[in-house]
């Protein structure tokens, strides 16, 4: 059976997930999610009610998971070379928790949207040192490459224009190389809701 893996694609835990499975070569069945409207047999298959859930003998609804099970298959770019899993963390709990508290600052009036927005700034200057070769671990990128940019991104798009004057530049050039990438135009196609009865859509080897 193939995996079936129910996304939102503009979710960052959705996206890293693909990427992973891009990288790994590994086949899923496509199923993306309208988030205020999910089918049913989502909702019956992911615990959290969250995307990305991988559905593959058993389920997994973590995307860091699923990056992990997809490399595991395969990892023709060593990207499990350098896993650095506290990085990793840290941007997943600090970062994520500045950038959203910044993203979405009218749901938090007790928050201040320009002290959050400088923690993650702060935190994402703080890899300038590390990007020194371009990436986070050397020349080409490891997990927390693509575990981490998709946030990133995210971060960034609250004001782009801001954000290309204040970030450092290795750092910049660390984004903009992840934007300008082939490896995330694939994984951010445009595709139709899933509904029932639909033809499987098997990606990324259509």
């Amino acid at each position: 059976m193939t995996p079936v893996l129910y996304s939102f694609r503009r979710c960052p835990y959705a996206i890293r997930a693909r990427l992973a499975l891009a990288s790994a070569g590994v086949t899923v069945e496509l199923r993306e999610v309208v988030l205020r409207d999910k089918p049913a047999a989502f909702l019956e298959a992911s615990p959290s009610a969250t995307v990305p859930c991988l559905v593959a003998g058993g389920v997994l609804d973590e995307s860091l998971d699923i990056m992990l099970w997809a490399l595991g298959q395969n990892d023709p770019e060593g990207l499990l070379t350098e896993p650095a899993p506290e990085l990793t963390a840290r941007f997943d709990g600090e970062f994520k928790h500045a950038l959203d508290l910044t993203k979405y600052a009218v749901r938090h009036p007790e928050s201040d949207p320009e002290q959050t927005r400088a923690v993650a700034m702060e935190m994402l200057g703080a890899l300038e040192p590390q990007l020194s070769d371009g990436w986070l671990f050397g020349t080409r990128p490891c997990l927390p490459d693509l575990a981490i940019l998709p946030f990133v991104r995210q971060f960034a798009m609250i004001d782009k224009r801001r954000f290309d004057t204040e970030a450092t530049p290795r750092v910049s050039a660390w984004l903009e190389t992840f934007l300008a990438s082939d490896r995330l135009a694939n994984v951010m196609q445009k595709r139709p809701a899933w509904q029932p009865g639909d033809a499987p859509v098997h990606w990324p080897n259509e």
